[in-house]
C-alpha cells in the first residue's frame, strides 16, 4: 500500500518528533517501503533580513543541517530501512509538498504540536500540508514539553 513514505521532521525539536519517527519506521517496516526523511531550513524571507547575516551563512546552515539529519537518522532509523535524506530550503510546508510530489510518495508522516490561538488564524505547517497534499497525510501529535 505504501512504497514511499515521506517523514517530515524538525531536527531542532527531537522530543516532539519521536512519535512521528516511530510511526513512520513502523509503517516502513510493515510495507517494506523507502523512507524519505526531510527537514527544512527556513529561508530568511525578505532579502533585507539576509543582509544582516555573513556571506555564505545559508550554505553553511544547510550543510550543518544535512550533517545533523544524517546523525539523527543514524540514531533513530534502523539500518535495514531504505532511506533517503532531503534537506530543503524555503517555506516549510511548501518544501514538504514539493518533496512529496518529487518523490511520488504514498504517505506523509509529520508531527504536530497542540495548536495555539495563532495557529487557528494562520494555520500550522501540518494543517497546510494536509490541505494541499496529493497523498495521505498522517499527523502524529508530538510530546508536549
Amino acid at each position: 500500500m505504501y512504497n514511499d513514505i515521506l517523514l517530515a521532521i524538525d531536527i531542532n525539536n527531537p522530543k516532539t518528533q519521536a512519535k512521528a519517527v516511530e510511526t513512520a519506521v513502523r509503517f516502513a517496516k510493515m510495507e517494506s517501503a523507502t523512507l524519505h526523511v526531510i527537514t527544512v531550513v527556513p529561508s530568511f524571507g525578505m532579502s533585507i533580513v539576509g543582509s544582516y547575516f555573513p556571506e555564505g551563512f545559508e550554505t553553511k546552515a544547510i550543510e550543518s543541517t544535512r550533517q545533523h539529519l544524517h546523525d539523527y537518522t543514524g540514531a533513530h532509523i534502523p539500518a535495514e530501512i531504505p532511506l533517503q535524506h532531503i534537506v530543503a530550503h524555503g517555506t516549510i510546508y511548501e518544501e514538504i509538498l514539493k518533496a512529496a510530489r518529487a518523490q511520488n510518495v504514498d504517505l506523509i508522516v509529520m508531527a504536530s504540536h497542540r495548536p495555539e490561538l495563532s495557529d487557528y488564524l494562520l494555520g500550522p505547517n501540518a494543517a497546510r500540508v494536509v490541505r494541499h497534499a496529493d497523498c495521505s497525510v498522517m499527523v502524529v501529535r508530538g510530546d508536549e514539553d
